[in-house]
């Protein structure tokens, strides 16, 4: 640490000299700076660099924020924020601040934050001559008696001069007479008077008065001087001087003393006698600031106090009073008095700088508030100590010269307490002692250390099924004992899948009301409850969070119908029948409905009931097992066959029901019960509805096939061109029925005319059309039969004679499977749906009726138009028998539910049956 001292005053006095190398080692021991200056030092003079002295980086000087914590009323320096200087900022009279005492410190304390350190600045204020000497008075009256002898002296008042050393060393000049000169008395104290000397008799009658100067030089640079004016006056003898017990009064007095207390009592004798033994007191010389604390009176010589006195003000004064005698004879003395300080000043605490909010996650030892304690008394009732009342959270350490810290003695918990009132006391040591109290209200800020917490352990939640999506279902609440955006609570469902299906397509919350919405219907039916887990996260940094399970129930509707399991509605017809012993007596047990309901609880409650239905008086049933038992004895019920129509409710609101018919029939035996079994109708009213349904299609079909049939009848008896049989049809008028080779016909005609007959189905679910085509020249007798339709082999086609039929087998255009056989696959065909051809009987006998039917529809005569034929191989064969075209040039019989062969294979295939038609014509030659 850098010392600065100025010592331009090369004048000092070798004591001043070695008390002020005294203090400066103290100084050094004190890690303190003192620096040096003179008085009336201008105006922002740089007095030095508190960063440069103290050691503190330049880098940190914005974030230690210097600053002056000095204490006094009025400030002469200050600190520069910028660069640390210590300058002037006020006149600095070294007088003033430190009146007449040889050395004149000024104390400073520099706050400096981050850490918080206080520096102590003792500034030396030097004196310079800028005061000149003065007396008290202007005019000093004197009064000599003519009588008096040559040498006698007459004691001035000295002049007085507030410099210091050389400064205020006086000497006195009086100016030019004939009869008076200028003497010196030095005091037992060291100071000196000046003296009017006569060195002449005075002749009152010659010159009764004389006004002399008397200057006063001091000793400084520049040389200042001040001067009196002195009066003497020439009087009648006066011989005897007043006389003071003696020449320096030394008064102690307190500081308490009330205005009127007498301080001191003069009494100055005079041994002459009636106008030159009268007294009278004055104040030759009283400082400006004791005019208005003390007063004396002129006649009796008491002192009182006019006024408060004030240890901390001023500590000692310091008067000259003189006694003069009706003869104008003057005696002087002085007078000291000491201030002596009471306890009247209550410590003084300064809180320096506080640190309010702290978190509350401070660890203990943190610095909340330095503070100052200051008593302006002194010695005892000066000695303050300090302490906290009623904590134990915070402690307090002194620091040096008054400071203390104020630091955290444990761990803060805002959630607990957010405020804390500190109260401080400080306490003196006077007689009797004083005290101050000082409160500090800290506050604890927020740290986000408490999770959030659910108002229940779990949440169950009660919905009603077949909500509607959106319902509110439950609501979840949690608090935080944290404060602002810590105690902000957002909701959310942790991602979790209910068989598979996420959690989400159930449910959704509302983040901030924490609301839970259904997100889909539910059915209790398919699920009864489910679970997650709801997730409370406030929005602090790190944030926190907690976990809740939520249960949802869901309340179950009456909304399923009872399901009869037995009697099963499915088998009507066949278990619906139920056999009574004709033995049987009143109670047997016929038979029991067995229902449940898929509901739960009042609602899955089912109730059997018998509907009011002849015959049903003769049963009873169970309301709750379903049991159905004889109501009398068979010997009282004259019919054999009974119906029951057994009803079951179940016991919602409203309550929904199903029921169930039950044949009941009486015989000995189970074979009794076989004739009243069959006397059931096979078909429903839905058969009937179908056979009314296809009976209206083969009306239309057969209408719309005489409508071609006429149609073509027209075309060939306009055109002459066409043979008896089939003339040749134009592609204008049948495009779509033509089929062209275009190897063989390169006019994209055919040669040879087609006749199509067209048969729909007795069933309505085949929707196959079959196209009959006769070959021309050929006679009906040479027809080619088709045979082996029950094994599906393929073989080839030949013509034979007219006059016998020649079995052959269906062209490999057609094939069958066994998707489209009669009946369900590898089954016997019920009677129902027609019987395939299994022999050589049937096989000849289907080849009869498709070669009539051909015929009926080349001339016309069929009674429907044509479909004769097809539909009595429907009624015999079942509905699946149809035909089907294929393309070839010869006529071809096709057996029912075949398979057509790609186009290219029929293509390939009419070459050939090209050629078979070339050998038949041959063989129509021979």
């Amino acid at each position: 640490m850098s010392v600065l001292i100025n010592s331009k005053n090369l004048q000092r006095t070798v004591a001043w000299q070695v008390v002020f190398f005294f203090i400066f080692l103290c100084a050094i021991t004190s890690s303190q700076i003192i620096y040096s200056v003179f008085e009336e030092i201008k105006k922002g003079t740089v007095v030095g660099n508190i960063v440069k002295d103290f050691g503190i980086d330049t880098k940190d000087l914005s974030v230690r924020k210097l600053k002056m914590a000095s204490h006094t009323k009025k400030h002469y320096f200050n600190i520069s924020l910028e660069n640390g200087n210590l300058y002037v900022i006020d006149r600095v009279d070294r007088e003033t601040i430190c009146e007449m005492e040889d050395i004149c410190l000024l104390s400073l304390e520099v706050l400096a934050e981050n850490p918080v350190n206080i520096f102590h600045v003792n500034i030396e204020i030097q004196d310079i001559n800028d005061n000149p000497p003065s007396f008290s008075k202007n005019i000093f009256d004197v009064t000599i008696s003519e009588s008096a002898s040559p040498g006698t002296r007459f004691v001035l008042e000295n002049a007085r001069d507030p410099d210091l050393g050389s400064n205020s060393l006086l000497t006195y000049n009086l100016s030019t007479n004939q009869h008076f000169k200028l003497g010196e008395k030095i005091s037992t104290e060291g100071i000196k008077y000046p003296e009017l000397v006569l060195e002449n008799y005075l002749d009152r009658e010659k010159r009764s008065s004389y006004e002399l100067i008397v200057t006063a030089t001091d000793s400084g640079k520049p040389v200042k001087t001040g001067s009196t004016l002195i009066k003497v006056m020439v009087q009648d003898v006066n011989d005897n001087f007043p006389l003071f017990s003696q020449d320096t009064y030394r008064i102690s007095l307190k500081e308490d003393a009330p205005i009127g207390f007498l301080v001191l009592h003069l009494n100055a004798t005079d041994e002459d006698e009636g106008s030159y033994a009268q007294i009278t007191y004055s104040f030759s010389h009283i400082p400006e600031k004791a005019k208005n604390i003390f007063m004396l009176d002129a006649q009796s010589g008491d002192i009182k106090t006019s006024g408060l006195l004030d240890f901390e003000v001023k500590q000692n004064y310091e008067m000259t009073v003189e006694a003069k005698d009706g003869g104008g004879l003057i005696t002087r003395c002085r007078i000291l008095i000491q201030i002596i300080d009471v306890n009247d000043n209550a410590p003084e605490i300064i809180l320096t700088s506080l640190t309010t909010p702290i978190p509350e996650d401070s660890l203990p030892g943190t610095l909340i508030a330095l503070i100052h304690i200051n008593d302006l008394d002194s010695g005892k009732n000066g000695e303050v100590g300090c302490e906290i009342i009623e904590t134990l959270l915070f402690n307090l350490i002194p620091s040096s010269n008054g400071y203390y810290k104020l630091i955290t003695s444990s761990y803060m918990d805002r959630e607990t307490a957010p405020i804390y009132n500190i109260t401080l006391l400080a306490k003196d040591e006077g007689t009797p002692p004083l005290l101050t109290k000082k409160y500090i209200q800290l506050t604890i800020s927020d740290v986000n250390d408490n999770v959030p917490i659910f108002d229940q352990l779990s949440y169950i939640g009660y919905l009603l099924e077949h909500n509607l999506v959106g319902t509110s279902i439950h609501k979840v609440y949690a608090s935080d004992a944290d404060t602002g955006e810590n105690a902000q609570i957002l909701y959310s469902i942790l991602s979790t899948h209910i068989d598979g299906i996420p959690i989400f397509s159930y449910v959704s919350i509302n983040s901030d009301t924490g609301v839970i919405y259904a997100q889909r219907s539910l059915d209790y039916e398919q699920l009864q409850e489910f679970q997650f887990q709801v997730m409370a996260k406030d929005k602090g940094s790190p944030s926190q969070s907690s976990n809740v399970t939520v249960k949802i129930c869901i309340i179950d509707k009456n909304d399923n119908v009872p399901k009869i399991l037995y009697p099963s509605s499915d088998t009507e017809g066949t278990t619906l029948f139920e056999f009574i012993p004709q033995s049987s007596e009143k109670g047997y047990l016929v038979t029991k409905v067995i229902a449940v309901d898929a509901d739960s609880g009042h609602n899955a409650w089912l109730s059997f009931h018998l509907l009011e239905v002849p015959g049903s008086s003769f049963f009873t049933i169970h309301q709750r097992t379903g049991e159905i038992r004889l109501a009398k004895d068979l010997q009282d019920i004259d019919s054999l066959r009974h119906t029951v129509v057994v009803m079951v409710k179940d016991n919602g609101v409203p309550s929904l029901s199903a029921t169930v018919t039950l044949n009941l029939i009486v015989a000995q035996n189970f074979h009794e019960v076989l004739p009243e079994i069959r006397k059931q109708p096979s078909f429903s009213d839905t058969s009937s509805n179908v056979t009314f349904y296809l009976l209206l299609a083969v009306t239309l079909t057969s209408l719309l096939f005489i409508v071609t049939v006429i149609i073509t009848v027209i075309v060939k008896c306009r055109r002459q061109t066409i043979s008896t049989a089939f003339g040749t049809l134009s592609r204008t008028w049948y495009p779509q029925f033509s089929l062209t080779n275009p190897s063989q016909f390169s006019d994209g005609s055919l040669p040879l005319p087609f006749s199509y007959d067209v048969c729909v189905t007795l069933d309505s679910r085949q929707n196959e059309i079959a196209y009959l085509k006769p070959i021309q020249n050929v006679p009906t007798e040479n027809l080619i039969d088709t045979v082996d339709a029950a094994n599906g082999n393929d073989s080839s086609i030949d013509t034979v004679p007219s006059a016998s039929l020649i079995q052959a087998q269906p062209n490999t255009e057609w094939r069958f499977s066994q998707a489209q056989r009669p009946g369900p696959s590898g089954a016997q065909p019920t009677e129902e749906a027609g019987v395939w051809p299994n022999n050589q009987f049937e096989t000849e006998r289907l080849q009869a009726m498709i070669l009539a039917s051909a015929n009926e529809a080349a001339e016309g005569t069929s009674g429907l138009g044509g479909g004769t034929g097809t539909m009595g191989l429907s009624a015999r064969y079942g509905p699946q028998f149809t035909l089907q075209h294929v393309p070839d040039y010869r006529q071809n019989v096709y057996i029912p539910g075949s398979t057509l062969t790609p186009t290219n294979a029929a293509g390939k295939r009419d070459g050939k049956s090209g050629g078979n038609k070339k050998k038949s014509g041959k063989k129509e030659k021979k």
